[in-house]
């Protein structure tokens, strides 16, 4: 009995040694993560009130003396670009191609090239150079920018981890980091994970099987009711629908999937031209003249083609002014064009979302449907054209619901993704990103 007795407290010694170290393997393992999404929230947060108070200047300073916009706009676009050139050329545009293109180079041959895509540099000319060309109306967000943001924030606590300390894999960090300033940008935590999985996993991974992807949406979607929700907009009026709203939906996911297309194929057709602006003073030049068009439009026309577009997504889902102008989607399509093209900081989801909402709102004039409806139709737009951008229409439906807590309309929302992508997918064979991160590979190994 003695001798069982003492075998039992050897065992149970080691063991408990062994959980032990074991527990704090997990802890160390964990920290770096839990410290990278701490940081990567609070800057988030700080970067979206810096990135509305330069919007509310440009309304300020509309208000007071509009026509002054013929100079504050080029010069805004032009100090935006020259932040980028002087000190971060890989600031520039959205962020997303960046960080995939990061992923791409995370091997222990590339892994210093990175650092050119994802650093404190990057962190800080993104911000200031995505707020400067705000404040001169130039129609971008702060949401892409994030999401290189936060990729920036978990790259650099990977790099700074003593040689003690356990291994991370260094893609894990990154493609988390991204994930994070997603759902700090959005207030959408489940799309953050859904965007992970879709959009940055996917030329990665070999296999994702559709039972991951449901289960995480499930979990989600449970946990996000249980806990309450994380809003970006707001609570739509969403009541008594009829389902002949479906012959309305499918027609404005097609019109903002074939547009959206259209807008991202001039995008990358206009940076392909300007590939002969070869000195930054004739890059400069042009920033400029892309201000003078953003002015002359809004200054001549209607000045909500200035900014993000939040304003528009608002106004039309959440008060009476519901009708937009015929003009209104055309604008809204020119503006992204111009600022991306530019040359500074700032990102297309939120100029996505506003155009589609736009869409929809001049689509459900015409038919003069009730408040509910054309919010449906405002909602399906915004998701319409936002995966005719990006190609991923789980992650597109995912963040609209929960950016509005609609999820009694998930199957309208998944209905108008799945028909925006595919009129996308046959009008264009690779995704605006995919081509995007090509160039910034080429880039990047060229240096």
């Amino acid at each position: 009995m003695e001798l069982a007795a003492l075998i039992k407290r050897k065992l149970k010694t080691r063991y408990d040694a062994s959980g032990n170290r074991h527990f704090k393997r997990s802890l160390l393992n964990a920290f770096p993560f839990w410290l990278g999404a701490l940081i990567t929230g609070i800057v988030a947060v700080v970067y979206a009130k810096l990135f509305a108070f330069a919007e509310m200047g440009t309304a300020y300073l509309f208000h007071m003396a509009g026509w002054w916009f013929f100079v504050i706009s080029p010069s805004c676009f032009m100090l935006s670009l020259w932040l980028v050139l002087k000190y971060a050329p890989f600031s520039r545009g959205s962020g997303i191609p960046q960080v995939s293109a990061a992923l791409d180079l995370t091997t222990p041959k590339s892994y210093q090239l990175v650092e050119r895509l994802l650093s404190i540099r990057i962190i800080l000319i993104k911000i200031i150079s995505s707020m400067v060309l705000a404040l001169g109306g130039g129609v971008v967000g702060r949401e892409g920018p994030t999401i290189q943001i936060g990729a920036s924030i978990f790259k650099k606590i990977n790099d700074w981890l003593p040689e003690w300390y356990p291994k991370i894999s260094k893609r894990n960090m990154i493609v988390t980091g991204a994930a994070a300033g997603l759902a700090a940008a959005f207030n959408t935590p489940l799309g953050g994970i859904v965007f992970t999985i879709e959009e940055l996993t996917k030329m990665h991974f070999s296999f994702f099987k559709s039972a991951l992807l449901t289960g995480v949406i499930i979990a989600g979607l449970t946990a996000l009711t249980l806990l309450g929700p994380y809003l970006y907009l707001g609570y739509p009026v969403l009541d008594g629908i009829s389902p002949w709203i479906l012959l309305i939906i499918i027609p404005v996911a097609f019109i903002t999937g074939i547009a959206s297309t259209e807008m991202c194929n001039l995008i990358l057709y206009i940076n392909k031209k300007k590939m002969v602006l070869k000195k930054n003073y004739q890059k400069l030049i042009y920033a400029g003249i892309c201000g003078l068009i953003v002015a002359l439009f809004a200054v001549l026309v209607d000045s909500r083609m200035f900014g993000s577009g939040k304003e528009i997504m608002v106004t039309t889902l959440f008060t009476n002014h519901k009708s937009m102008e015929w003009y209104m989607p055309i604008l809204r399509i020119i503006g992204p064009i111009v600022s991306f093209t530019s040359g500074g900081s700032g990102g297309v989801f939120a100029p996505a979302l506003s155009t589609g909402a736009s869409i929809g709102a001049v689509i459900s004039g015409w038919f003069h449907l009730t408040d509910a409806a054309t919010n449906l139709v405002i909602l399906c737009g915004m998701t319409g054209f936002l995966t005719g951008v990006t190609r991923s229409p789980f992650t597109c439906s995912i963040l609209v619901l929960e950016m509005t807590n609609t999820h009694n309309i998930i199957f309208y929302i998944l209905l108008a993704s799945l028909c925006a992508n595919l009129i996308s997918s046959f009008l264009s064979k690779h995704a605006f990103y995919e081509h995007l991160k090509v160039n910034f590979l080429r880039e990047v190994e060229m240096e």
